[in-house]
């Protein structure tokens, strides 16, 4: 397996902050890819609850994307299908409303 991500940090920036890197991206992917599944709105402290054990879980993905597997890479395709569904959902009930 080879990761695109991974290789293109390392070319460009060399391995001295890969995981920091590499834990940014998928944290911010992650957290992108449950706001846009997650349909309901939590109270603070379980939003906060959850935003903490995904940072955690982050940890372990970006473990596997150290070995170079496209576990970012698999965040972004989740982010941006979950980001197409919701503004198709959203345009769907906007032509819904105006048709009643």
């Amino acid at each position: 397996m080879d990761s695109f991500i991974f290789n293109l940090i390392e070319d460009n920036y060399g391995t001295d902050h890969i995981f920091l890197t590499l834990y940014v991206l998928n944290l911010i992917f992650g957290a992108i890819a449950f706001k846009l599944g997650f349909a309901r709105k939590l109270p603070i402290l379980k939003s906060l609850f959850v935003y903490i054990m995904l940072a955690i879980g982050t940890y372990i993905i970006t473990i596997f994307s150290i070995f170079k597997m496209p576990m970012t890479e698999s965040l972004i395709i989740i982010s941006v299908v979950m980001g197409v569904y919701r503004f198709r959902l959203h345009q769907q009930r906007k032509a819904r409303a105006n048709n009643e």
